[in-house]
């Protein structure tokens, strides 16, 4: 079974690839915690987590299971920050709430509380503080890993449309799930829906997920534009850790601060300015736009990835370098 996205002209020239929505990813968050899929990148995550959730917790994950179809109302793929979005949840109409959980009773039997929701004021206020809760849990220590890896994952995206078109874009997606048969993009859901949506010259938002590692998500609902979840690309070659310990504050990797010392010189600022100018750069484009021959702007990526300044990615042959947020928050200090 699949979900057919049709396209026309109109839609492909609005389709773009974009930061992931906090609250969808939270969605994939959740779903992530309650599986044992995939150990290496999210077990030291899922512990962590698990050691920091309260029993309010309970209320989201009866409503967002490990798969099958979730309320769209609690994660909204509409744009704004985190703490908007989650102040948005808790003004839902009723009658959306109501028409959310019929559709996904029909689906999945739900626990007896859940029918309360709609009409108990104190109940939908307990929901919506345990879903602040889980965010502050399972979300906000990780999402400059989110933002860096989604960053990472749009200088590829860019380059395969670049040199191989939608075409390229589209079947690499996630080539088990997601298949491009012009005009129409198939998409095998993990909640298993089906059925067809036409853009209508909206085009479709494309957003890479750093928890969403085992299916593609939709919400076709999303304003402006509905929103495609896919898993985020990643160099498996790195070797660098997917998720940090949630059970601490973001912070540079552990050296970083020996190595911060090292880049206050003009070349490595240079080279971090034509990165943060220029994401999803080859070292041989980072090369002309800095000067430098090809081996020195390798080597001074390589330190400023070190320092966490810098991510890289392999897309074929090719080193691909983006700014994570640390290095961008570098350069925006004031007198740097």
């Amino acid at each position: 079974m699949v979900f057919r996205i049709h396209f026309t002209v109109e839609d492909l020239a609005r389709t773009h690839v974009a930061q992931p929505p906090p609250l969808m990813e939270l969605n994939a968050a959740v779903r992530a915690l309650q599986t044992r899929r995939h150990a290496v990148c999210f077990g030291a995550w899922r512990r962590a987590a698990f050691a920091r959730l309260g029993p309010e917790a309970r209320l989201v994950l009866d409503l967002i299971p490990p798969s099958g179809p979730t309320p769209t109302f609690l994660t909204p793929a509409g744009p704004g920050s985190p703490q908007e979005l989650l102040e948005r949840t808790r003004a839902t109409p009723r009658s959306r709430i109501r028409a959310d959980l019929a559709f996904i009773a029909e689906c999945r039997p739900l626990p007896s509380w859940v029918h309360r929701l709609p009409d108990d004021p104190d109940l939908r206020r307990r929901l919506f503080d345990a879903l602040d809760h889980v965010h502050s849990v399972l979300l906000s220590p990780t999402w400059p890993c989110v933002v860096d890896e989604a960053a990472a994952d749009r200088a590829v995206r860019t380059r395969q449309l670049l040199t191989g078109g939608v075409e390229a874009l589209f079947g690499s997606l996630d080539p088990r799930r997601i298949r491009w048969n012009p005009p129409v993009l198939e998409v095998a859901l993990l909640s298993g829906m089906e059925g067809d949506l036409h853009l209508g010259g909206r085009g479709l938002l494309l957003v890479p997920s750093l928890f969403g590692t085992d299916s593609p998500g939709l919400d076709d609902d999303a304003e402006p534009q509905p929103v495609l979840r896919y898993p985020a690309h990643r160099d498996r070659t790195s070797g660098t850790p997917l998720l940090i310990d949630p059970a601490a504050p973001p912070a540079a990797p552990p050296h970083a601060r020996s190595s911060l010392a090292s880049l206050m010189g003009p070349t490595r600022a240079a080279v971090l300015t034509a990165i943060a100018e220029h994401p999803g750069c080859s070292t041989k484009e980072l090369a002309a736009f800095t000067g430098l021959a090809s081996p020195s702007a390798s080597e001074h990526a390589t330190t400023l990835r070190a320092a966490g300044l810098v991510r890289t990615v392999r897309h074929r042959n090719t080193a691909l370098h983006s700014p994570t947020e640390l290095g961008t928050t570098l350069l925006d200090t004031p007198g740097r």
